[in-house]
């Protein structure tokens, strides 16, 4: 008989049931599991360029992503404990009450996002507990790779090669059948308003939707990648999850198509392990331009004289969502036609867009500048000038 264990679950951006291995170890070896989420405001203040950190379209998609997930917690016997405030000051309180025994989450990469692990865990060490990290938000895990971190290659497409043919993405973890709550445990008001019939657009079930509807499409032209990635973001569909879905359903018909989202794929690894390479390489810049209030603020609100480029800032802005070509250019755009410091477009773009993550949308923006760590797939002045004659690229 297994002694009484309380295990207390972070979730942070790995919203989902199926394939979260903190989630399914803690219910392994524990006898309650406590998930809990907190809404920090540190994600949502002004940060030096004027920008929210989370802008109101994502904040959204957050909320109703969190929704989902505590639903489906609910199905399976269990709930999800939803705040606002530090995780620092929440959990260590959860923690005492409840006699937890160990703390569980996945470990991030971005500055801002380990430094908040750091001071959970230095809180908890106040408490006598450990949090324990693991490692699942990539498509090739860190374990499996045929280097070690430091000596993974710059060039993405050498990185590329060398994983497909060396390493292999590890078989997603099942579904849980059911979750078993400490008895008495609180039941916490959700912070926000949610409609809960528009909540079957968002979550793991929505997600599978998404892939289904990839998969029955029969365009092989269009970014399919950018419908996948808001959910690989927020970790409500594991990169996992989606490669062996793909692999399972790859044909000679819709392989452009799957090829695509599995470069997407490979990207968003290369800037996460990138990142842990080279701590903040993403965050910091070589130019010295100077800001130009007028420029950015006409930019970001569609008044400039590129009818594609206000077009596109409509798009985000309403919806926030770009395909990747459009992202292309709106950067292109911002960096070589205002000559603006591309840290400041990489910032709205932060605030803006609903499948925001640090490494990928810093880690593109640098490459567009020409200062990303994989030299071959830096951009220059020259390739804006072939983007602008080329009309068909938005297409």
């Amino acid at each position: 008989m297994m002694s009484r264990k309380v295990i207390l679950v972070w979730f942070r951006n790995d919203l989902r049931t199926s394939d979260n291995e903190v989630l399914f170890s803690a219910v392994e070896k524990s006898t309650f599991v406590i998930p809990v989420y907190i809404f920090d405001p540190r994600y949502y203040t002004e940060n030096k360029n004027g920008f929210s950190n989370t802008g109101e379209l994502r904040h959204q998609y957050i909320v109703n992503s969190v929704a989902a997930l505590k639903q489906k917690l609910q199905i399976l016997g269990g709930d999800l404990l939803t705040y606002e405030g530090y995780p620092e000051e929440i959990i260590p309180q959860l923690v005492q009450k409840y006699e937890v025994d160990e703390v569980y989450h996945h470990r991030e990469v971005a500055r801002r996002e380990t430094r908040i692990s750091e001071i959970v865990e230095e809180s908890l060490w106040q408490v006598k507990r450990n949090l324990k990290h693991f490692i699942g938000h990539t498509m090739y895990h860190k374990e499996d790779l045929p280097f070690p971190i430091k000596d993974i290659p710059n060039d993405f497409n050498t990185f590329k090669k060398k994983v497909a043919k060396e390493s292999f993405v590890r078989a997603c973890l099942p579904d849980l059948e059911r979750i078993s709550l400490p008895p008495h445990l609180e039941k916490t008001d959700f912070p926000f308003d949610i409609d809960s019939k528009s909540l079957a657009n968002y979550g793991e079930s929505a997600a599978q939707n998404v892939l289904e509807e990839v998969l029955t499409n029969p365009d092989n032209k269009s970014d399919f990648y950018t419908l996948l990635s808001p959910f690989l973001a927020l970790g409500v569909l594991s990169p996992a999850q989606a490669f062996h879905f793909i692999q399972s359903k790859i044909s000679t018909q819709n392989k452009k198509k799957f090829n695509y989202i599995l470069d997407g794929l490979l990207w968003r690894d290369y800037y996460r392990f990138m990142l842990k390479k080279f701590p903040n390489c993403y965050f910091k810049t070589q130019n010295t331009l100077e800001y130009q209030a007028d420029k950015v603020q006409s930019f970001i609100a569609g008044a400039i004289e590129d009818i594609r480029a206000n077009a596109l800032i409509q798009k985000l802005n309403h919806h926030g969502e770009l395909t990747r070509k459009e992202r292309e250019y709106l950067a292109l755009y911002f960096i070589y036609e205002l000559n603006q410091d591309w840290l400041i477009g990489a910032s709205y773009f932060e605030q803006q867009l609903i499948d925001y993550a640090p490494a990928t949308i810093y880690g593109f923006w640098s490459h567009m500048a020409g200062e990303g760590t994989s030299v071959k797939n830096n951009r220059s002045a020259d390739d804006w000038d072939k983007l602008k004659k080329n009309k068909e690229h938005l297409v």
